[in-house]
């Protein structure tokens, strides 16, 4: 037998094992009040606040228990204007304030009144988050582009997102009138007519050889984006190259042909959360706050090529990215150390040996293997900021891809729209299915926009829900 013949009977063979994974040996039928596609930060918090109801039933799907969601491997910072924490710590801020910034960053007008929307109830699930026994403060030390003064909440220990969603995880399971389906992808929408009269009318999804059918009086998408589809990406977003993806596998665009076949409008494909700060060799990450701290951006010939504090870290990365083989080397020292290394990134990185020392210019112009006499040019300060003193850090960094911004168009209630404006009925979307707040190009992006989406397009639909 010939080895054409040997690949042909595996491929059988792997054709015949694919069946056999796909037959579905029960079919589930269940009906809810609210169901949700995706247990990230939107269909959480839709979940959470839209069961507080107790007439309300809800059902949330969640493709991949192990995987979970891009919320899960985010910050965990979340945005938010006006809190009692800002009041506390004499900070002055307002959710316009907010939502003015977020605008002049991404240059999107068009989602004015969506921006809006969202940070005007920021404050009010931030409080919520806190209430129901998950510690915040507000970051008077992350500073950030586009910021002008501190609004970011995460927890003390600036653990990351992964402990936030775990708690609002725990609090759902606690949930009598919530059913909460792990490992159950949604494969389909369940539709009744066709055109603009289309009405959506519950999910479809796979559990094991089980197949459960959910009808519901209102769905919410709530998946995460497509950055982990490489043909959605190459499609959208050919101009990034080909970065590394620190966001979760399981973010591949699922709902985006369910979507192009009810004819909805997509917005902002183009755009993504991207990552300048990615260590190069370990995929972690270092502190954003590093460039307010006098860090300085070198490139391989030791030159110092950007003003650190002019892009946001989503923005940084095209500048990364243009570099000479699409890495520079980031320097700090003990001083911008002791204040940054209090968050999970730089934990991170730390422990992945990302982060390493050398005692005076000298030794990390030979470390960078650079020209000292270059290296010493470029760490001057410029004016208005300090000196960098020895010994120093440093970090070699690339770009990254975390998330997409772009999704399909919604109005400030979580609304699926067409071109013309017109919603689909008994649809809602959030999170990584819905445009983001980054406008066009990444550039745009500001921090903490995409929990501050997620959750907040959560709250709104839960709060609607739960009203009746």
């Amino acid at each position: 037998m010939g080895a054409r013949a040997v690949s042909a009977m595996a491929h059988d063979e792997q054709e015949d094992c694919i069946e056999e994974a796909e037959r579905v040996e029960e079919v589930e039928r269940v009906e809810v009040d609210l169901a949700v596609a995706g247990a990230g930060a939107c269909g959480l918090m839709a979940a959470l606040r839209a069961s507080e109801n107790r007439d309300v039933v809800v059902a949330v799907l969640e493709k991949d228990a192990r995987e979970g969601s891009n919320a899960a491997v985010s910050s965990g910072s979340l945005a938010a204007a006006g809190t009692r924490w800002q009041r506390d710590a004499g900070i002055k801020d307002s959710p316009q304030q907010h939502a003015d910034e977020i605008l002049a960053q991404s240059g999107d007008e068009r989602q004015r009144d969506l921006v809006e929307a969202l940070c005007q109830v920021a404050p009010d699930y931030v409080s919520w988050i806190a209430d129901s026994g998950y510690a915040l403060e507000v970051g008077v030390d992350m500073t950030r582009k586009g910021m002008s003064v501190p609004r970011l909440h995460a927890d003390p220990l600036r653990r990351g997102g992964g402990p936030l969603i775990t708690h609002l995880r725990s609090l759902l399971a606690a949930r009598d009138n919530v059913a909460l389906m792990e490992d159950a992808p949604v494969r389909s929408l369940q539709v009744f007519g066709s055109g603009p009269a289309v009405t959506v009318m519950g999910l479809t999804a796979r559990q094991g050889r089980r197949q459960v059918e959910v009808a519901a009086g209102r769905v919410v998408l709530a998946t995460d984006g497509f950055a982990g589809n490489p043909e959605l990406m190459r499609r959208h977003c050919a101009a990034l190259g080909d970065p590394f993806f620190g966001g979760t596998s399981a973010s591949t665009g699922d709902s985006v042909a369910w979507l192009e076949e009810l004819g909805v409008e997509f917005v902002n494909m183009g755009a993504c959360l991207r990552h300048g700060q990615v260590t190069v060799g370990h995929g972690t990450r270092v502190n954003p706050n590093l460039p307010w701290l006098g860090a300085v951006l070198v490139n391989t010939a030791g030159r110092r090529f950007v003003d650190e504090q002019a892009h946001g870290y989503s923005g940084l990365a095209g500048v990364i990215q243009a570099q000479p083989g699409q890495r520079a080397a980031m320097v700090w020292d003990a001083q911008a150390q002791e204040t940054a290394r209090h968050s999970e990134m730089m934990r991170e990185s730390a422990e992945a040996g990302a982060i390493r020392q050398a005692s005076d210019v000298a030794a990390l112009a030979s470390a960078l293997r650079v020209d000292q006499p270059v290296l010493e040019e470029s760490l001057r300060p410029v004016l208005g900021r300090r000196s960098l003193q020895a010994p120093f850090h440093y970090a070699w960094l690339t770009h990254g891809v975390l998330t997409t911004q772009g999704g399909a168009a919604i109005d400030p209630r979580g609304r699926v729209l067409r071109p013309d404006g017109s919603p689909v009925r008994g649809l809602r979307a959030g999170g990584g299915v819905a445009v983001g707040l980054a406008g066009e190009r990444s550039e745009g992006y500001s921090s903490g926009n995409g929990l501050l989406a997620a959750f907040g397009m959560g709250w709104v639909i839960g709060t609607e829900v739960a009203a009746g």
